[in-house]
């Protein structure tokens, strides 16, 4: 049998996997870095607390996350021309004794069975509208394109020096890092514009963690985004993770496979809600993996990371996928 993470790799490069990669079982996360450290966020029930870049977030009752707050009062950058004035970058280098709790849990996982995965979010088009506002952001583009690359460009370097450290501390096997680029049904930017804007950006990023020995990069975007997958695959990114049904998973897995593989399959909120059913559950499992397959495809909620917005859902779902792997291999 192989192990986790052998089986993960057989599943991407198209080789023999012995059953299904059952959600994010291949992946150890540390969730316990010196940015998270530093810059907590908010905890389901808390409002107004500013984290990174001068952001402040809320997590209200039964939300499933937490938003920034973009009032008046909370917009980090309402004049995008004079970013530099009002956008301050929080520092990427701390101090070793900051990076002890995520060195310890980093050294606690088996690395031959699992990834020890680095976590980044927000990536740099959230960030960018975290400061700014969605539609202020969006408009933008459009209005003052010279500014928003600087802005990009800011945000980047800023990525890339915190990525070094998060590559000497921690010496992740993988990276997941959390963008995301669509509405279920469209990409917030044309794929033009996102390659103009992004492209460059994240090829640093990426290229970056690559040179520092990460294996493999996996992309969260939940969201239709299948107009970007070349350029995700330009940008190095490994599994594009919550991939929704929006999306013609079956046409990509045959155009891009080899190239790009597809992590979810199953939208969170067609199995993630008040009153789930272990029955709606299993048919929605069920009909991933008999649609999907076996190669360049991963089933899973879309959501991005190992956890459900309500209780057992996110376990149920891995029994459904174990009873389709007995079934399927």
């Amino acid at each position: 049998m192989l192990t986790k993470k052998q089986n993960l790799l057989e599943t991407i490069r198209g080789g023999h996997p012995d059953r299904f990669v059952n959600q994010y079982e291949a992946f150890d996360f540390v969730l316990n870095d010196a940015f998270a450290l530093n810059f907590p966020g908010p905890k389901p029930g808390e409002m107004e607390v500013k984290v990174g870049w001068g952001v402040t977030k809320q997590w209200p009752k039964g939300f499933p996350g937490a938003f920034p707050v973009h009032d008046e009062a909370h917009i980090v950058c309402k004049d995008l021309a004079n970013w530099r004035d009002t956008v301050k970058a929080p520092p990427a280098v701390y101090p070793e004794k900051d990076w002890e709790p995520a060195m310890e849990t980093a050294a606690r996982i088996d690395r031959t069975e699992k990834f020890v995965t680095a976590f980044v979010a927000p990536g740099v088009f959230e960030q960018c509208h975290y400061l700014l506002e969605i539609q202020n952001c969006l408009v933008d583009f459009y209005e003052e394109p010279e500014a928003m690359h600087e802005l990009i460009d800011y945000i980047t370097d800023w990525e890339v020096e915190y990525a070094k450290e998060i590559c000497k501390y921690i010496k992740p096997d993988a990276l997941f890092h959390h963008d995301d680029w669509g509405t279920q049904i469209s990409t917030f930017i044309s794929p033009e514009m996102f390659e103009e804007f992004y492209v460059p950006a994240y090829k640093k990023i990426y290229g970056c963690y690559r040179e520092n020995g990460v294996e493999l990069i996996v992309h969260h975007s939940d969201s239709y985004a299948e107009t970007l997958v070349p350029h995700m695959i330009d940008m190095g990114i490994d599994i594009w993770q919550g991939v929704m049904t929006t999306n013609n998973i079956p046409e990509m897995i045959k155009k891009y496979g080899g190239k790009i593989s597809f992590m979810g399959g199953i939208d969170s909120a067609s199995i993630d809600y008040p009153g789930w059913t272990r029955e709606v559950v299993a048919k929605e499992v069920r009909r991933a993996c008999e649609e999907y397959g076996k190669l360049y495809f991963i089933p899973g909620a879309s959501q991005g990371l190992p956890i459900s917005n309500f209780e057992g859902v996110y376990e149920a779902t891995s029994e459904e996928i174990d009873k389709m792997s007995k079934e399927m291999f």
